[in-house]
């Protein structure tokens, strides 16, 4: 079983800002506030949290082929 990255760079679809952030390992995050505008960003339809939408790696459940949420 390979380990999943617990990093990803987040991009503000808002601003562009680039923040990287550590992701949750067992949970999605549905919620996060961009560090430079101060948005309120939630995933696009059809993810499970804002990594998988807007992150360059998707979150630790989904990087292992489990179900997410």
């Amino acid at each position: 079983m390979m380990n999943p990255k617990l990093t990803s760079e987040i991009t503000c679809p808002e601003c562009g800002h680039r923040e990287v952030e550590t992701m949750p390992e067992d949970a999605c995050q549905y919620f996060y506030e961009c560090k430079h505008c101060k948005a309120l960003i939630k995933p696009k339809q059809g993810d499970c949290c804002v990594f998988c939408s807007y992150g360059d790696t998707p979150c630790p459940p989904i990087q292992l082929d489990q179900s997410c949420c």
